[in-house]
């Protein structure tokens, strides 16, 4: 399994990192991606290593840190970066309104940045959404030139939504939020295309059932998997080769 989204570099994992890899390579976790939250995450990405998992950075600035003045070298920051081989993505990026909406049109611009940047390179932008799904899907599609793809990180839209963002290139981030009992996305997954889906953590956020409340790590993208496979009537090998080869084809991992 590949978990494409998680955030093991954070100080959160510093005590027992070794022992959260060891577990993610028992649970068949064999490549995890690293979204950054801002450029100071790149070096701390940078040290991660361990026998039998495949470790690949990104780089990006979440919207939650998105400052009230943009840099002028945002643009050029992250073409630095991602344009580099070792870089697999541009972000996390994105929009997030839960927290405040003082910095909307901030947010937006560096979300438009991260766009050009992810066309420039032609890399999967992976993208943030928290109570704004109108405004950034209307912003995705006005970016899609036929150049851009991406996931929707943390995916938990209504079926239509999902459709949108499929339609317009984008892949759904299928994480921990599936599981919840009374969450309804294991309900709306289950009218949209599994071999759009790749799977996620989010780690150490949004631990899936029956480890919610506990800090999320890679090991335990073996129960949202198991969901996904109960959701489609697969087997769980079926549900892992399928969300893998799709990660591996969107993030052109050989």
């Amino acid at each position: 399994m590949i978990d494409t989204h998680s955030h093991l570099y954070l100080d959160k994992f510093d005590e027992d990192r070794e022992a959260v890899n060891e577990r993610a390579v028992e649970a068949g976790v064999t490549g995890i991606f690293l979204p950054a939250i801002d450029f100071d995450s790149i070096p701390k990405m940078e040290k991660l290593e361990h026998p039998g998992l495949s470790f690949y950075k990104m780089a990006g600035i979440h919207p939650c840190d998105v400052p009230e003045q943009l840099p002028d070298e945002l643009e050029e920051k992250l073409m630095e970066f991602c344009s580099r081989e070792d870089f697999y993505g541009v972000g996390e990026t994105g929009l997030d309104y839960y927290w405040s909406t003082d910095r909307v049109e901030q947010q937006k611009e560096s979300l438009r940045i991260h766009c050009k940047v992810a066309k420039a390179v032609g890399k999967p932008i992976i993208i943030h959404n928290r109570e704004s799904t109108d405004d950034m899907l209307d912003l995705i599609e006005a970016e899609q030139d036929g150049n851009l793809t991406g996931i929707w990180h943390c995916f938990n839209g209504t079926v239509e939504e999902g459709r949108r963002a499929i339609d317009m290139g984008l892949h759904l981030g299928i994480g921990g939020v599936l599981t919840f009992k009374n969450g309804g996305v294991d309900k709306t997954v289950a009218q949209l295309p599994l071999d759009k889906m790749i799977l996620e953590t989010d780690a150490p956020y949004l631990s899936p059932t029956p480890k919610r409340g506990k800090r999320n790590e890679p090991a335990f993208m073996k129960y949202t998997a198991e969901k996904l496979a109960e959701i489609f009537g697969l087997s769980l090998q079926e549900v892992d080769e399928r969300t893998t080869a799709t990660a591996r084809q969107l993030f052109g991992i050989v």
